[in-house]
């Protein structure tokens, strides 16, 4: 089954492994310091990663290190762009009734 890039994000751990990612390339060790679960639970919210292809795989050496695949995450905000122009305009409309009604009180 192929994933896409919203199941990466959906589980607030993979989220925080990308957040660190998005520093520095890391190591699964690395990374299951920063969580309270085996390595082998960060290494399955690793997979899911990889298959949606968020983050990609180096090997240096006998280590494996995970980084942020920029060009996926790009995805994810050209999704949110369409809501991002409608959230905007929204605001801007409470902005206006907001400024009619506090000119009608004085």
């Amino acid at each position: 089954m192929r994933r896409d890039i919203f199941q990466a994000i959906a589980d607030p751990t993979r989220r925080a492994i990308i957040a660190l990612i998005a520093l520095q390339a890391m190591t699964p060790n690395a990374l299951a310091a920063h969580f309270s679960m085996t390595r082998q639970a960060v290494s399955k919210h690793l997979q899911i990663l990889v298959e949606c292809e968020v983050v990609e795989q180096t090997q240096k050496g006998r280590e494996i290190y995970y980084q942020l695949e920029i060009k996926k995450m790009k995805e994810i905000d050209k999704w949110l762009e369409q809501f991002r122009k409608l959230w905007e305009d929204r605001y801007n409309q409470l902005d206006e009734v907001l400024s009619t009604l506090k000119h009608k009180k004085k």
